[in-house]
């Protein structure tokens, strides 16, 4: 073989290394994520896109999974309407290169869920839970390749009574009556707790003095409802409406003239943005959450994703940072035993095959609901008192940080 011939052959094995090598390079598997950049819930949604991100450049940075790297690219689902949703959707689902959508929650309703077994897209979700146990568990099969981290929200609707009680029993609370006070925003979310905790008290023997329902969206004026709650007295206010922004509103309003009154709010004091609103004034509330960061020494990879999320972006997360971080990589652990992002079934069934330890606690699927099994030893339910800035773990007893403090305005 003469010396321009074998020039020749090298060139073109170096050619084709560097063409493969590109090749390699430019295998991007893209990550959309559904979620309300704009709007009343835009805090939620950035974190959620924060959290996304933070675990895509971990994996890249790492080398990848099965050959790709990752991209995450985002639909904005702004109020979460139907046409707002669906558009995100489908301006995501034209690009080639996804083949996986996730978020915290896109809808009130879960109803894209339809869309995506329609083009069998795997999905990730975390919100709403009741809403995606209704369309998956009449048939399951129907969806492979949609699943919730967030387990049944039933625990929403009956855990409060009982756990009320044991607070009475061990000392810990004291109320002068058995009445209670309850209002929602007209969401499918928010509406669907306060109905199951009024039936839950009723049952209890509690007399539920109001249960009231305002139009969804900003709610600037509370006042008519508390005036209803200050001539009645009752002992313990529940507030389900979840936007941050409407939860301060209705704190600094109860404050203007508080009752001598249990205050619990649904999931908007999980939120960074509540605090940061009222200061404060959130001390001595009460609130709970399913699928929440399980941040005990039970759990050392809640206080790893925690400290990544705040160590990247200057701020201690909420909910939904550390669900998408956890999200992103139960996509990578499908893929890396899948080995290829376009075979969307094998991807759904990997997923749904999960059993970890994730932020929220352990985390398994529920086959017949496609949601994570929920428990002590599983994702457990989890209530919080807001104290002097920090949000403390008072219940399950085995899971405890601090114990429950009877509220400033009630002593």
């Amino acid at each position: 073989m003469n010396t321009i011939r074998k020039l020749g052959l090298a060139l073109l094995a170096a050619s084709a290394l560097s063409v493969a090598s590109a090749q390699a390079q430019d295998k991007v598997a893209k990550i959309g994520v559904l979620a309300p950049m704009t709007g009343g819930a835009a805090a939620d949604g950035n974190e959620m896109v924060n959290g996304a991100r933070l675990a895509v450049e971990e994996i890249n940075a790492a080398g990848g999974i099965a050959g790709y790297t990752f991209e995450v690219v985002v639909g904005d689902t702004q109020d979460q309407a139907a046409d707002t949703v669906t558009s995100a959707f489908e301006r995501l689902a034209g690009d080639r290169d996804v083949n996986v959508m996730m978020t915290g929650y896109a809808s009130g309703s879960n109803f894209e869920i339809e869309l995506m077994a329609e083009q069998e897209m795997p999905y990730i979700i975390s919100a709403n839970a009741a809403q995606t146990r209704d369309i998956i568990a009449p048939s399951p099969d129907d969806f492979p390749t949609v699943w919730s981290i967030s387990p049944s929200y039933d625990a929403y609707e009956t855990a409060m009574v009982p756990v009320i009680q044991q607070l009475l029993d061990g000392g810990a609370l004291e109320l002068p009556n058995k009445k209670v006070a309850l209002i929602s925003s007209d969401n499918p979310y928010s509406k669907t707790i306060m109905e199951g905790l009024q039936k839950n008290f009723e049952e209890a023997g509690w007399e539920v003095t109001s249960a009231d329902l305002l139009p969804f969206g900003e709610i600037n004026d509370w006042r008519a409802f508390l005036a209803g709650v200050r001539q009645a007295a009752p002992s313990i206010i529940i507030n389900t409406d979840y936007l941050p922004g409407n939860a301060a509103t209705f704190m600094t309003q109860f404050l203007e003239q508080p009752t001598d009154s249990l205050v619990f709010i649904q999931y908007a004091p999980s939120v960074p943005e509540f605090l940061d609103l009222t200061k404060d004034r959130a001390t001595g509330v009460v609130y709970n959450m399913l699928g929440g960061v399980l941040d005990t020494p039970q759990n050392p990879r809640a206080a790893e994703v925690v400290g990544k999320y705040e160590a990247k972006y200057g701020a201690a997360p909420g909910v939904y940072g550390p669900a998408l971080y956890e999200q992103v990589y139960l996509y990578a652990d499908a893929l890396a035993k899948v080995g290829d992002p376009t075979d969307r079934l094998a991807i759904g069934q990997a997923i749904g095959e999960t059993e970890k330890q994730i932020a929220a606690g352990m985390l398994r699927f529920d086959p017949e609901t496609h949601l994570a099994v929920q428990g002590e030893d599983a994702i457990p339910i989890q209530f919080f008192q807001i104290w002097d800035g920090k949000r403390e773990l008072f219940y399950p007893a085995r899971y405890a940080t601090e114990e429950f403090q009877t509220p400033p305005w009630m002593k």
